[in-house]
């Protein structure tokens, strides 16, 4: 999810400075949908990572976290190197530091919800990071947060109540995810609501940090956030190796399936724009549902699933304003959807 930011952050600044400078933005022309086809696949892969971390459940998300960000940080040093950048610039080493914690923390409680609570609630409640940020964007940056942001926020925590249920405010009547003494998925649900604060405000922060070029930002997050994963798997005792030869293939799966889903989306926002890649990626969420009854078999009920169609809708609206507003003002698709922009 992190470094996917940095990815989305870095489009969505070249599709201002399209707009901006009137530049056509690149497209694909021979395969005018390999785009959202890469995307699509991007999000395949990073369900089976999330798959994974709720099947091992003999080794700590915290453990897990720290082996996937070694998958972050190898293939990003040779791109530093490359490109003769400075690890750690002066004048944004607090920035950097602060990006580093929010998305480090963000993924480490992910992967706590991914164990304690049903797979696909755990990703849609975590994939509603970007409707959250323009409301910190709103709070730090002073960015304008205009009618559809609102509502968008609104929805979501809809959303995001009938998913987790709390017993705070349906009672006894309908049963919660901590029902039946499982106070650990109830747990979950905090911890993912949690990882999208963190998220959203990691998203914040990149928007600060735009003119950093993503070698630098995500050498430092990768070790920053390796260090940080480890420090706390030492002091909660999880810190392992494992023992089982399924599960030490399965944490090379978690590694490849990281990378493969990170290139994928890279070539993606390379071919296609920020709106429609986000929309793609969206998928991660049906691909949860899928896994969820294949290898858990746990079927979801229709709270979780009024309350999925709220988040989706409130994430597929998001991504496609941003669409909207790379196109040009004469447009006549732009003229049409007038009411994102608002």
């Amino acid at each position: 999810m992190s470094e996917s930011l940095e990815l989305q952050q870095l489009v969505d600044d070249e599709a201002e400075e399209d707009i901006k400078f009137h530049r056509p933005r690149p497209k694909c022309r021979k395969y005018p949908c390999l785009g959202i086809i890469l995307a699509t696949l991007s999000a395949l892969f990073f369900s089976l990572c999330s798959a994974i971390v709720k099947w091992m459940s003999d080794v700590d998300p915290m453990a897990l976290a720290a082996y996937r960000f070694i998958g972050v940080l190898l293939p990003t040093i040779p791109i530093l190197i490359y490109k003769q950048k400075s690890c750690f610039p002066k004048d944004k080493r607090i920035m950097l530091i602060l990006r580093s914690f929010t998305g480090t923390t963000a993924l480490m409680l992910s992967f706590y919800a991914f164990r304690h609570m049903p797979l696909s609630d755990a990703s849609v409640i975590v994939f509603s990071v970007p409707v959250f940020t323009a409301i910190f964007a709103r709070m730090f940056l002073k960015e304008p947060c205009g009618w559809f942001n609102i509502v968008s926020v609104i929805v979501t925590l809809v959303g995001v109540i009938l998913i987790t249920r709390p017993p705070v405010i349906f009672g006894n009547t309908i049963d919660s995810l901590g029902e039946n003494g499982q106070a650990p998925e109830m747990w979950g649900a905090v911890a993912a609501f949690s990882s999208t604060l963190f998220g959203a405000n990691a998203f914040v922060i990149l928007r600060a940090l735009k003119d950093v070029h993503f070698s630098v930002i995500m050498t430092n997050f990768g070790t920053f956030a390796l260090v940080q994963c480890l420090i706390v798997s030492f002091f909660i005792g999880a810190l392992c190796l494992p023992v089982c030869g399924v599960d030490r293939y399965l944490i090379v799966a978690l590694a490849v399936f990281s990378f493969l889903g990170q290139i994928l989306l890279t070539i993606a926002l390379q071919m296609e724009q920020a709106g429609p890649v986000a929309i793609a990626r969206s998928t991660d969420i049906v691909y949860a549902f899928i896994w969820q009854v294949i290898f858990f078999n746990e079927v979801p009920n229709r709270f979780s699933i009024i309350g999925t169609v709220l988040v989706m809708s409130s994430v597929i609206l998001t991504g496609l304003r941003k669409w909207v507003l790379t196109l040009p003002y004469e447009a006549p698709m732009r003229r049409k959807l007038e009411f994102l922009t608002k």
